[in-house]
Formats: C-alpha cells, structure tokens, sequence
C-alpha cells in the first residue's frame, strides 16, 4: 500500500511541477491552483509512505518519478527538445527508482 501511495505521490510531483513551470511565477490562476493542490497531495503521500518506507528509498523514487515524469511530459508536448542521450538517462532514473524498490 505505501509503494502505490508513493508512486501516485510521485506521479502528482511531475504534476505540480509542470504547473509550476506554467504559472510563470504564479501569475497565472489556473496552473497555480493546480500546482497547489497537487503539491499538497504529492507531499502528503510521500508522508503518508515515509510512515514505513526507509526516507531515503522514498524520497529517492518520489524525486524520481517526478523528475522523470515532468521531463517525458515536456518532451512528449514539445516544450523541450527530445533526444535520445535525455531519453536513455530518463531510463536510468526509472532503471534505478525500480531497483530502489527491488532492493527494499
């Protein structure tokens, strides 16, 4: 239950970080709600799973998801550039974010 907790939670940090990007300095309603309810989410589910997971592991495959999920989502919409080298390093982090989990 806390690994699904946490991965949804690291799923809402890609979110709330794209609508941080989109807020341009939360000047922008609509990205701004966004990215405030989303980062309460985000974080109370990485709270949530911190109860049993190790701090480290957790918020090592939170940044993870999240990292790697705002980057593929703004290549995937255009908003910055693709490349294989970026897409092989995405695949790394999510490489280790499973082996954190392997690992546990």
């Amino acid at each position: 239950m806390h690994w699904l907790v946490l991965i949804i939670s690291g799923v809402f940090e890609a979110v709330w970080a794209t609508a941080l990007g989109k807020s341009e300095g939360f000047s922008r309603l609509g990205p701004s709600i966004i990215f405030a309810i989303t980062v309460v989410i985000s974080m109370g589910g990485l709270a949530f799973a911190m109860r049993e997971l190790p701090t480290g592991t957790a918020y090592a495959v939170w940044v993870g998801i999240g990292a790697s999920g705002a980057v593929a989502y703004s290549m995937m919409t255009g908003a910055e550039a693709a490349s294989i080298a970026k897409i092989v390093c995405i695949i790394a982090i999510v490489a280790g974010v499973i082996g954190l989990k392997l690992a546990s």
